[in-house]
């Protein structure tokens, strides 16, 4: 991606090297997640996050950030500021105010809004608090275990967070929280994925937007997120992770549908394309 001489943004809080109150053990529900995103879940996307909380203060004592992970925050706080850019224009367009999340970075574990985390949890957004948490080694993960590497798959990590914060403003995440209280297991999983998907319909209309203000997008970088959103789809990484699938299980769609709908959003530009929860599920 083209980023040089960009804005970055001020709405972060670098937590990197402060540690957390509370020493912490999250493992994942089931075996699907040690991609992109966390389970969203209503006001708390880390309802399926196994949280063992033990007394005592955890913290890293003498931080030094490497070089290469100053460069990744520099990276995380520009393509932050490219989605304040986008979405503030087209709230605008549409007669409202667009209030951007924030993001935090750490390293280890942190508290958020939602509870504790760590960086097992991967990226994900708390609308609790509107903000996006993430700890840039999972950029590392993204490359060495997920083959999903390259600035524009990241950003797409970025991009979809904020397109959770998006669809808390547009009242869509407390809307399907409601109606998920009624549903069977099996019933609120197909709404994650819709919700999921959404998000990576809106994570490529901002890149849509972002090429459109900066031509930001060089070569090589659509089939770069493109791929990531192929490499984590459930059943791809049900399939790495036990050798089978369960779609009633699915919460983050297919790799099929990942790619389908991020890469609408790249084509399009427009939200009003973004409507995943009308269509019948199986042509999702």
């Amino acid at each position: 991606m083209r980023l040089g001489g960009r804005r970055t943004s001020d709405n972060v809080d670098d937590r990197r090297g402060k540690g957390s109150s509370g020493k912490i053990s999250l493992g994942i529900g089931g075996t699907i997640i040690v991609g992109l995103l966390i389970w969203i879940m209503g006001g708390n996307p880390l309802d399926v996050i196994t949280q063992q909380v033990s007394d005592g203060i955890e913290t890293e004592k003498n931080y030094t950030p490497s070089a290469e992970e100053e460069k990744a925050a520099t990276f995380a706080k520009t393509i932050l500021a490219g989605t304040e850019d986008v979405w503030t224009e087209i709230f605008k367009q549409r007669g409202a105010k667009y209030t951007p999340p924030r993001m935090v970075l750490f390293s280890g574990v942190t508290r958020s809004g939602c509870g504790n985390a760590s960086s097992s949890t991967g990226p994900f957004y708390c609308p609790a608090d509107q903000t996006v948490y993430i700890d840039l080694s999972f950029f590392n993960e993204m490359n060495s275990r997920l083959n999903a590497g390259g600035d524009f798959a990241y950003a797409y990590v970025i991009a979809h967070e904020v397109g959770h914060h998006v669809q808390y403003l547009l009242g869509t995440l407390d809307k399907v929280h409601n109606q998920q209280q009624r549903l069977s297991e099996k019933e609120s999983n197909q709404f994650n994925v819709r919700l999921e998907l959404q998000a990576d319909f809106y994570a490529g209309v901002w890149a849509y937007h972002d090429n459109e203000n900066f031509n930001s997008l060089e070569d090589g970088d659509i089939e770069e997120g493109l791929n990531a959103a192929s490499q984590i789809g459930d059943d791809r990484l049900q399939m790495q992770s036990q050798g089978y699938t369960v779609p009633d299980s699915f919460n983050h769609g297919t790799s099929a549908q990942r790619t389908r709908w991020l890469k609408k959003g790249l084509q399009t530009g427009n939200i009003d394309n973004g409507d995943t929860f009308s269509i019948a599920y199986d042509r999702l």
